[in-house]
């Protein structure tokens, strides 16, 4: 007896809208949505598509007219709430572009819910196009079946990220001189915490003091190699969600 097929269909096309969502609502896409589904994945009248709004969660919703600027669609009953990411947020110098959305792409598939971009003496780029960056996070996310859209905002110096950074929330610095072991830092200092990466160049002398002078900051190792900022900033994030995030099967809130 063959197998139930999976509805919604695994290879339904996955779009973050602008929401709220509910069961019944028709939603009518143009621009750059319209195109791709009507001309990258062909969508008719009668296909499911995925809907996320990052405010109620994630619906199934059926094509009920493919135009060549518009495409209109039913929503259907809500599949899963919104999700509850963990509190991390990755605090990560600014790269080269394609090496900084590289970061960006992998940050939202492994499950950062904050993206704080920052800028230091030796970084090499010191600009960030947000509406681009965001973009490329809502792509990610669709392509990995998030519900919630990781906040991503604007570049802030080191200086007043530490001056603001609150006592009580850990910020863990991945410092190529040496540190705890990121395995037993992770794991010693659960809850809402933060990761703190530095550009291609690593952070200057003073800037290593003043990260370390800092109540909140704890000084990680990533091994015995020294590895690039987007390596760091991937590996360390990935860790941590294994350590304390939700990697461990448990809800996290």
């Amino acid at each position: 007896m063959p197998a139930t097929p999976a509805w919604p269909p695994r290879s339904a096309p996955r779009l973050f809208v602008a929401g709220p969502l509910s069961n019944g609502a028709s939603v009518v896409l143009d621009g750059a949505q319209a195109h791709y589904l009507a001309k990258v994945m062909r969508a008719a009248p009668g296909d499911v598509v995925i809907l996320c709004d990052d405010l109620t969660g994630e619906w199934p919703a059926t094509v009920s007219t493919a135009g060549k600027r518009e495409v209109s669609l039913m929503v259907g009953e809500r599949l899963r709430p919104r999700e509850q990411v963990p509190d991390f947020t990755l605090c990560a110098a600014l790269l080269k572009k394609p090496h900084f959305d590289l970061v960006l792409e992998k940050a939202t598939e492994l499950g950062v819910r904050r993206i704080q971009p920052l800028l230091t003496r030796r970084v090499v780029a010191d600009k960030l196009n947000l509406d681009r960056a965001r973009t490329i996070v809502t792509e990610a996310a669709e392509q990995c079946a998030r519900t919630a859209l990781p906040e991503v905002v604007a570049p802030m110096k080191l200086d007043a990220l530490l001056r603001d950074w609150p006592e009580n929330r850990a910020l863990f610095f991945a410092d190529e001189q040496g540190g705890a072991p990121a395995v037993s830092a992770f794991t010693a200092h659960p809850g809402p915490a933060a990761l703190l990466i530095g550009p291609e160049g690593g952070f200057d002398e003073a800037e290593r003091a003043a990260i370390r002078a800092h109540p909140a900051a704890i000084a990680i190792s990533l091994g015995p190699r020294i590895l690039r900022g987007e390596t760091a900033a991937i590996a360390a994030t990935a860790l941590w969600m294994a350590l304390a995030g939700d990697w461990r099967g448990e809800s996290q809130a």
